[in-house]
């Protein structure tokens, strides 16, 4: 079976369970080193931008999280409760007005460390794809 999913609740401390998620992920799929290092700081930060932004810390909204893979494609597709918003429009995090600022530079990781990232639903769906060389 090529399909897991799962969903967590709009808690910070859940993130422990996605990093779970992605090591028998690593274990299952026999991912390089690189590609799990990548794999988890683009989930992980879709998955806390979920939660915070997304969700706005509310417990009662859940994330979802689910893998797939096909051939030699690894797709992670994250899921929010929230109201979206607009990923065409974002601030460049490389700017110098924007070093400073705290946040908005999860997408930009993101977009760095996947080979594709594929907004759907508003913003409320991410699919981080990584290709997985044979």
């Amino acid at each position: 079976m090529n399909n897991i999913s799962i969903q967590i609740p709009s808690i910070p401390e859940n993130i422990r369970i996605i990093e779970s998620f992605i090591d028998n992920a690593k274990d299952r799929f026999h991912l390089s080193e690189d590609m799990y290092g990548n794999i988890m700081i683009a989930v992980t930060e879709a998955v806390n931008n979920a939660i915070k932004h997304g969700n706005a810390h509310n417990n009662k909204k859940n994330v979802y999280l689910s893998l797939h893979l096909d051939n030699n494609t690894l797709r992670f597709t994250i899921k929010d409760e929230g109201n979206g918003f607009d990923y065409r429009n974002l601030p460049d995090p490389t700017l110098p007005e924007n070093l400073e600022k705290p946040s908005g530079r999860g997408i930009f990781l993101m977009k760095h460390l996947a080979d594709e990232v594929v907004f759907r639903e508003g913003g409320r769906l991410v699919e981080l794809i990584f290709y997985i060389d044979s």
